[in-house]
């Protein structure tokens, strides 16, 4: 079976980033009970003063595949790892979601979008998990970080929201490329311009300073940018920091 699991909150100005902590369940959880898993999401939240948060106020997010015996086992993992390593002060927060068993899928969508845009409370995260059948449980401080923990579950559903954690490890050689070859070097699944145009296979992108995908259809997208001279070259930091 599919699961969506997503985490939120579990850092302070001083430790590690949740991004940091979901990695280590995602490989945990493929180490101990055989789960196959995808890249993780990191899925932007509404910025507001009346939103306690680190420093971004974002929710990351995991797709696995696993053994249907095998669910209960990783909700309990990923609760102990958040009581465990979770930053004195912060309000953790998980939500476990199988993908086929989800009811009122586009209320939950909803619910992530709205998310981006303003402040949501406890109480409605809690009454959504309960009619959409997801698991939802929070583990330490006030418990907020249920807010996107749902959220960012609702948000990797939509598919359209989003940037994939970490930069693609890109030597020298891979620099300059074709469309094609990229895609089977790195985990890409499509190459758009920023309007969401297709590139060809064959066209040649230049890769420049940090790169990294964004969730665009449920996939990996790497964005480009069309130069004066007809060539391409990734989108910048600040076209990325949309999604």
């Amino acid at each position: 079976m599919e699961i969506l699991l997503c985490i939120d909150d579990t850092d302070n100005l001083e430790s590690p980033g949740t991004g940091h902590l979901a990695e280590d369940i995602r490989h945990n959880i493929e180490e101990l009970y055989g789960a196959k898993t995808r890249r993780i999401t990191r899925h932007q939240l509404y910025v507001c003063d009346d939103i306690p948060y680190t420093s971004h106020n974002s929710a990351m997010c995991f797709r696995a595949d696993i053994g249907p015996d095998t669910l209960d086992d990783i909700i309990r993992y990923s609760q102990e790892m958040l009581l465990a390593h979770s930053a004195p002060g912060s309000d953790p927060g998980l939500c476990v979601a199988v993908a086929d068993r989800i009811a009122h899928r586009e209320e939950l969508i909803g619910f992530g979008l709205d998310a981006t845009k303003k402040v949501l409370c406890k109480d409605d995260a809690i009454s959504l998990a309960g009619r959409t059948g997801v698991h939802l449980s929070e583990h330490g401080g006030t418990g907020g970080g249920i807010i996107g923990a749902l959220a960012g579950v609702g948000l990797r559903l939509y598919g359209n929201n989003g940037r994939f954690k970490g930069w693609l490890k890109v030597d020298e050689s891979q620099r300059r490329m074709c469309a094609d070859a990229l895609c089977r070097a790195f985990d890409i699944q499509q190459v758009r311009t920023e309007d969401g145009g297709m590139v060809s296979g064959d066209s040649l992108i230049s890769l420049q300073d940090k790169v990294k995908t964004v969730l665009i259809d449920s996939m990996s997208v790497l964005l480009v940018v069309q130069q004066p001279d007809g060539s391409w070259v990734n989108a910048g930091r600040d076209v990325v920091r949309r999604y």
